[in-house]
């Protein structure tokens, strides 16, 4: 019985359940493997910078729970998502690869067809697999993937107020139907068909939020302009759901703060308003949006402030898991799906730039019962995260990942030459080449950045930076004339990357 496969032993212990016969000591063995098993539970706060984070060297103390809770957990100090907004960044991490592999790229669009099954749900196949998100667009990708998913919870599920109900009941119709009541009832941009009914609908709305209003000076934080939501009352259900959810697990839940709107608790609203704080200014970018300095600075503190918002639910989110004995047995994960850009005269993340606090985001890594911390400083990727996690649950890596398992965690050399990508291709369709591209590749110290297809470029419609982000992290030194070598084989490598992601659509 000692060389039988731990596979073999769930077969047989499936096979009992429809009434087969098996020797109580395999029944044993089965159970006992079955409770081995380590849960599996990823946060992500979506729009989340490292560059912002005093845990990283940020000058304005954004994350001091996070600063206490690492010396219990693996950081990540130089870890990238794999775009720069919402969509690509989170297809990353829920397949294991690059937005050109599985062509997440569009705003609200979701992985092509094929991906469908292909995701970190699907590899989890023994699990209890729970997801939520704050987000409609991480919610398309739910959609996708939900015959994998034991246990979708509804996004209007944690709404304080919203109009779930629309969804619902058009469920075939929902963008329709959104429209429609948004037109007819909801006053959007100011205009409604219906004077009457809109004024009916905000007193109830008020009403109904008026009280929780009051701990909110910025407002309440929302999905759509009046789908509220509070991030305390979401932590509070989730953690609560996690205690009752058949083991092992694998959850994924991605709340919205600290993206924008920011709207942080009283505890926290204005914390660094008119703080010693000095943004670092720097040079206009071609991608620029004509943003001031001090327009941007404005952003900035509401924004940081929901940072030591979110920092703060974490800590308590941790506390309660710990409290109820699930951290002994859980792979905890802290990151975000993308970053946010205070500078060069850009705002939040859409854009076609792909400086470091768009792209740069956190991870962290608690193993289960650990108190000690590490730290890694090598480049890694959102796409290494779905095979460490199946290599360290002792799950088949599936051969579709582009990722690597993480250091400290890899037990075989990495990839010769293996850099970390970023993409950005948002204004291509899914289904044919990628024409006009915004690339990131970082090898070693360097890293290049890649556009093709921008008029802004005049008639090449194509330019690359180079920067050493060792010795200048705030990327204020393009050398991509000075190091002519390295940033063609950087580039080189880029491009043939994305010829062979586009073979299929030619």
């Amino acid at each position: 019985m000692s060389k039988i496969s731990r596979r073999d032993f769930l077969k047989l212990a499936g096979l009992a359940s429809l009434g087969m016969v098996v020797p109580p000591s395999v029944q044993q063995k089965s159970q006992q493997l079955q409770n081995d098993k380590k849960n599996v539970l990823i946060i992500v706060f979506d729009a989340l910078t490292a560059y912002n984070i005093s845990l990283h060297g940020y000058a304005r103390e954004t994350t001091p729970n996070l600063a206490r809770l690492s010396k219990r957990a693996t950081v990540f100090h130089n870890h990238y998502a794999g775009g720069n907004y919402t969509t690509p960044g989170t297809a990353s991490l829920l397949t294991g690869t690059l937005p050109w592999t599985h062509r997440a790229i569009r705003f609200n669009d979701g992985v092509k067809n094929d991906f469908a099954a292909k995701s970190i749900f699907h590899a989890f196949d023994d699990y209890h697999r729970i997801a939520y998100s704050h987000n409609t667009l991480v919610n398309t990708l739910f959609k996708q993937f939900i015959s994998d998913i034991s246990e979708h919870v509804p996004q209007e599920d944690l709404f304080l107020f919203n109009d779930g109900f629309i969804r619902t009941v058009f469920g075939n119709d929902e963008d329709t139907a959104t429209v429609s009541w948004a037109r007819t009832v909801k006053r959007t941009e100011g205009f409604s068909y219906s004077l009457f009914l809109s004024q009916l609908y905000e007193a109830y709305r008020d009403n109904k939020v008026k009280d929780v209003s009051k701990l909110y000076p910025n407002g309440l934080p929302s999905v759509n302009n009046d789908n509220y939501f509070t991030l305390d009352q979401s932590i509070d259900t989730l953690a609560s759901r996690l205690t009752e959810i058949p083991q092992p697990f694998m959850g994924y839940f991605h709340f919205l703060p600290p993206h924008y709107p920011y709207k942080p608790h009283k505890d926290f609203a204005g914390a660094f308003t008119g703080d010693s704080f000095k943004s670092l200014s720097k040079p206009e970018d071609i991608f620029s949006e004509g943003r001031s300095d001090e327009f941007l600075d404005k952003q900035r503190a509401p924004y940081d402030e929901f940072i030591l918002n979110a920092d703060h639910e974490f800590a308590r989110l941790f506390e309660m898991l710990e409290s109820s004995g699930i951290l002994e047995n859980t792979w905890l994960i802290f990151t975000s799906d993308h970053g946010e850009l205070f500078e060069r005269g850009i705002w939040t993340h859409s854009t076609a730039a792909l400086y470091q606090p768009v792209v740069r985001v956190p991870l962290l890594i608690f193993e289960p019962g650990n108190s000690t911390g590490r730290d890694v400083y090598e480049a890694t990727s959102a796409i290494d995260l779905m095979p460490t996690l199946l290599h360290l649950t002792g799950h088949e890596i599936p051969s579709w990942v582009e990722g690597s398992i993480l250091p400290p965690y890899v037990t075989s050399p990495l990839p010769p030459n293996k850099g970390v990508f970023a993409v950005q291709a948002r204004y291509n369709e899914p289904t044919f080449p990628i024409t006009q591209v915004s690339a990131m590749h970082i090898q070693d110290n360097y890293k290049l950045i890649y556009y093709l297809g921008y008029e802004e470029f005049g008639a090449e419609k194509e330019r690359f930076l180079l920067y050493d982000i060792k010795s200048d992290p705030e990327e204020l030194n393009d050398l991509s004339q000075t190091k002519r070598e390295i940033g063609s084989d950087l580039l080189n490598i880029i491009k043939q990357k994305l010829d062979e992601s586009n073979k299929p659509y030619l």
